[in-house]
Order: structure tokens, then sequence, then C-alpha cells
């Protein structure tokens, strides 16, 4: 990199990340933003100390003598700034591709995990085994630790890491090449950004792209299945399934309360290995099973041993607004999934409980909800709207779950969430779930969903007092 002019598109986590590991290596480094706020300008000047060039308010036009682009996560390929690249013949990369080639030649192995939802509890339910196994690891990329980072740790601080990739982060990581990977679901999400479902599919399935050992599909999600299998992998490297069933050879599955494995194994027609218990998993429900066994389909690639699976599992716990159970109120569980900000993610909160008021609503980013409320209907008992597309979640009701109540409250200011506890607090009774699983984006009221769970665990709080 030392002496190649590089230009870093975005000031976010990500960005200051690259821009300090390549000027650390000896390049010319100059930072671009469309943005000039006054966070921008305090993070623009402890770079510029650093002696790295920023430009803020300057993201349209490249610097001239730029021999490389290096973007951050989500900014758009259609932007006047990868143009001028295009025209000008400079390469454009994203930081994870950028990561993958200034790592050194013994550089700890990634095993990467992608899908729409449950990334972040597959990492880190990963990383927990990883580290039960006495592994050096560490969970990074999207979950919030740029992945440069461990780079500039040296070649031999780590034994494995733990790579949560987004949609964003693969558009732009042309020659990924990771140890193992999975791809945990694919249902409509961020097709404002990517355009379609198909352009979507496609820069998910990149995350198989030369794998060495073994690309993790999801047997209940075929699309997944047709990634794994047409991808471009290194010679012995196979497709390995999970199943919430039986699993067949090459699979990981549940058999009896027992997590099992039929593809790591010496004869994977012959014999099965048990794993863990579903016990062990919290919580139990449904689609964080399914995670668990994506989680342990890519430390038995790695090598890992049953007992380990079963220790990492066992001591892991999800972050909170991930089905997260708040209180019970007069025979009532209140439950915060906040995190489910699309449709999939809000179907498989749904299919954990049989009877549920539902608070939804917020931002749908160019989803529809008619699939999700045909298979949720016979589980509603209620509903409750709020946000700045819940109209599209209304109609949606209205065509597929008529004799289903629905509350709309026509509000988007953050008053609106104990307003909407106190309207499913009304409608539920005793057994009933009322559950928060917007299936939508939340900046139309809070600046983050963990801020939406958080307002939805004081207003039910507030219910018992």
């Amino acid at each position: 990199m030392r002496g190649r002019t590089i230009a870093v598109a975005g000031l976010g986590v990500s960005g200051t990340s690259m821009a300090r590991a390549l000027a650390r290596l000896g390049a010319p480094v100059i930072v671009l933003d469309e943005r000039d706020t006054d966070a921008h300008q305090q993070r623009a000047a402890l770079l510029e100390t650093e002696g790295i060039s920023v430009r803020l308010g300057h993201g349209a036009a490249l610097p001239k003598g730029t021999d490389l682009l290096v973007t951050s996560p989500g900014w758009h390929s259609s932007k006047p700034l990868f143009g001028a690249a295009a025209a000008g013949g400079v390469e454009v990369v994203g930081d994870v591709e950028m990561t993958r080639r200034l790592r050194g030649p013994d550089a700890a192995p990634w095993l990467a995990v992608t899908g729409t939802n449950g990334k972040t509890t597959t990492t880190q339910m990963l990383a927990s085994i990883l580290s039960a196994a006495s592994l050096r690891t560490a969970a990074v990329g999207n979950i919030g630790t740029p992945i440069v980072d461990m780079v500039l740790e040296g070649d031999d601080a780590y034994d494995v890491l733990a790579v949560e990739l987004s949609s964003y982060q693969l558009h732009w990581a042309p020659s990924l090449r990771t140890h193992s990977a999975t791809v945990l679901n694919l249902a409509p999400d961020h097709l404002d950004w990517h355009g379609s479902m198909k352009a979507y599919a496609a820069d998910k399935g990149r995350i198989y792209s030369g794998n060495q050992r073994a690309c993790v599909y999801n047997k209940a999600d075929q699309a997944t299945a047709r990634l794994a299998r047409a991808a471009d992998t290194e010679q012995g490297c196979r497709a390995v399934g999970f199943t919430l069933g039986t699993p067949g050879p090459s699979e990981l599955g549940v058999v009896d309360g027992f997590l099992i494995d039929r593809a790591f194994v010496e004869d994977r027609h012959e014999q099965a290995q048990e794993l863990a218990e579903v016990a062990d998993i919290t919580p139990p429900a449904p689609h964080n099973i399914a995670n668990a066994l994506a989680a342990a389909a890519l430390a038995r690639a790695f090598g890992v041993e049953p007992r380990a699976v079963r220790d990492g599992l066992r001591s892991f716990r999800p972050d909170a607004h991930r089905i997260a159970h708040v209180a019970d109120v007069d025979g009532v569980a209140y439950v915060d999934d906040s995190k489910a900000t699309n449709a999939h993610a809000a179907e498989v909160s749904l299919a954990a409980y049989e009877s549920v008021v539902w608070i939804a609503g917020g931002l749908a980013k160019g989803t529809t909800f008619d699939e999700l409320v045909t298979k949720s209907a016979k589980r509603l008992r209620a509903v409750v709207l709020l946000g700045a597309d819940r109209a599209l979640l209304h109609e949606a009701l209205a065509r597929h779950a008529p004799q289903v109540p629905v509350v709309d409250l026509d509000r988007t200011d953050t008053g609106a969430m104990p307003a909407a506890v106190q309207e499913a607090a009304r409608l539920a009774g005793p057994g009933d779930t009322v559950l928060l699983a917007p299936a939508c984006a939340s900046m139309d009221m809070f600046p983050n969903y963990s801020k939406r769970g958080e307002a939805f665990a004081r207003a039910v709080l507030d219910l018992g007092q």
C-alpha cells in the first residue's frame, strides 16, 4: 500500500478504522464524506492530527491522483463518486475486501455469517463456541467491531475470527475467500438499496465464493441451498445443510431434543454425533435453534469438538431486544423483539407464540407484508399499529386477516409507544403474548431499534405500577 494514494468513502466507524489502518501502512489517505456535521468535524480533526486528509461535504468528486477507492458499507453504487472512479479507471472495493488484501499469509481464517435475519446472534454464538474450544477469537465485522482492526493487531493475535457480513459489505467484496461461511436465510430486505431481490440474493451469495471447507445453508430455505451449490469454491469444499428436523447425511439437525451432527463425522451415512441439547439454547425459539445449528456447523467445519459446541451454547446469552421477555403482567407475557426490523424477522418471532397481540409498524424499507400476515394470521389475537408505514401493514391485514381487530394509532411520535402498550394490554387476555416485532425499521420515531425496545420495556414496566 505504501506510496499509493487511497481515497476512503465515509467517515463512519468502518471508514475511520480503514483510514487509520491504511495510513499506518504508509499510504497517503484522503477521507471523503458528504456530511459536514459537528460530529464529523470532530472526527475529521482527530484524523488530521494523524496525517490523514479529510474532505467533508465533498462526497461526489474523486480526488486527483487517486489510485484506489475504498468504500464504507452502505454507499450505493449509483453515487457520482463511483461513476467518477469508473471513468478514471480507479478500482473500487469495500472495507471487507480491503481487509482481506491487507492480511498476511499467517492471518487468522474467517468463519463468515450472513443472512436477512439472525446474523449477529449466530456470529456471537459462534464466537462463544470457539472461545469454549480455547481458541483465540473475536466477533467482528458488521457486528460493530471493524474487521480491519484485527489486521492491525498482527497475524498471530487470533486463531480464528467469527465475521458477520451485511449485504452492503458483500456487494463490495468480489474475492472474499473465507474458511467456511453460511447464508442463514433470504427474504426481501434493503430492496430500496439493492434494487431487486435477485440482486440482493446475489450479493449475499458472494460469501460462499472461494470457500475452503464448508458452505453452510438452511435446508428450509432453498434459495440458500442454491447459492451454496452454485458457488465457485476451492476443491474439497462441500455444501452442509442445517434443519430443525432429522438431519440426513451432510446435515446438522434436531432429534429428540438434541442437536445432531451428520456432516463432520467419519462416516456421515452411518454415524451421528450429539452436540448439545435444545435446552442449552437461550431462548429455545425455533429460529434461535436454527441459529445455533448454523453456528455449530461453522465451528465443526473448523474442527471444534462437540463438548465445546455444548459449552459455548450454554454460556451464550443474546443481546437485548432480541425476543427478550420483559415482564408478565396480569397473566400476559410482554416480549421485546425490536430487532425484528423486517417482515421475515417478524414472521419467525410471531411463530414462537400461539396467541399474540402484535405491536408493529415503522419504516418499511421497500418491503411488503402480505406473506407475513398470511403466514401469521392464525396466531394474531389483535394488532396495534404505529409508525410512518403502518398503512402498508393495515392493508395487508385487511386483505389476509380481516377478522383480527386492529388499532391504528396514527402516530409517529415517541409517545406512541406507551399508548401502543396500553392498547395491547387492553386487548390481551391471560395466556396471550404482547409482542413488539415491528417488521419495520425504527428511524421514523427512534434513533435505532434499541431505543424503540427500551421505550417498549419502560411502558410495560409502567403497567405493573
